[in-house]
């Protein structure tokens, strides 16, 4: 089960807990290919190229893997998709639900990395 994204794929919880030991900066999109997650994703493509010392990556909501972003207790009282979590050294600093724009994203980054 995997996104149809240019984001790095994260596929398992183990797979996650890598990424974050060996970078300092990460964003997770854990979405599905819907509406509210196509433009998050989109956003994250283009600003990529923008933030080369961040790594991008997706995860798909129904993964029974997912679970460890789906009970990150910031993203406890989510209801809609999909659920964006950005973490620097390892800990989370910031988690959004629902649709964002490209300047939503931005924003955070250049306020968290």
């Amino acid at each position: 089960m995997e996104l149809k994204t240019r984001l790095d794929h994260i596929q398992s919880e183990s797979m996650l807990r890598q990424i974050l030991q060996e970078n300092e900066r990460v964003m997770v999109c854990c979405g599905r290919m819907g509406p509210m997650c196509v433009p998050v994703y989109a956003a994250m493509e283009i600003l990529r190229d923008q933030y080369p010392g961040v790594i991008f990556c997706d995860m798909p909501f129904d993964h029974p893997e997912a679970s460890v972003i789906r009970n990150l207790p910031e993203c406890k009282g989510f209801m809609g998709l999909p659920f964006t979590v950005y973490f620097k050294h390892g800990k989370v600093v910031r988690a959004t639900s629902g649709i964002q724009s490209r300047d939503e994203v931005e924003q955070i980054l250049k306020h968290y990395f």
